[in-house]
């Protein structure tokens, strides 16, 4: 799904919205769900992230560099979304649903100041590819409903 200057998609995985929450709010295991394959490690932060909290990760694209993140939405075990300096979003949605959750994953570039640059980047449709990744790989983790396979 795609809506102006936001990219998301979901996917439907056979555990919690408390299960996975716990997953995406502990910044040191991020590399086992990025499909991006940009996410190193965290080297700073919380063992658990929360509203306000900051946390650095070792990353690379091309060449290795450190980006600081800060959660700048949180309801807890429903949604959590952080940015950097950059101001765009990556957001986790959780819904409870019958044998699972379905987890929505988006890419919100409309708070950046450089949009119309990611646009021309190709940074919406490079960012919709790591979240079909990311989103296979946490229903590697969790498993998917036998409908959803």
């Amino acid at each position: 799904m795609s809506t102006p200057r936001r990219v998301s998609e979901s996917v439907v995985v056979s555990a919690s919205p408390d299960a996975v929450f716990a997953l995406l709010a502990d910044p040191r295991r991020h590399a086992e769900f990025d499909g991006s394959g940009t996410v190193r490690t965290a080297v700073s932060g919380p063992d658990r992230l929360a509203l306000g909290a900051t946390f650095g990760m070792d990353m690379r694209w091309g060449l290795p560099y450190r980006i600081r993140n800060t959660v700048v939405e949180f309801e807890e075990n429903r949604r959590i979304g952080w940015r950097h300096f950059g101001r765009h979003i990556w957001r986790y949605e959780l819904e409870p649903i019958p044998g699972g959750t379905r987890v929505t994953e988006t890419f919100d570039y409309g708070p950046s100041p450089a949009a119309g640059l990611l646009e021309t980047l190709k940074a919406p449709q490079r960012n919709l590819r790591s979240i079909h990744a990311t989103l296979a790989r946490l229903g590697t983790i969790f498993g998917t409903p036998a409908a959803q396979s």
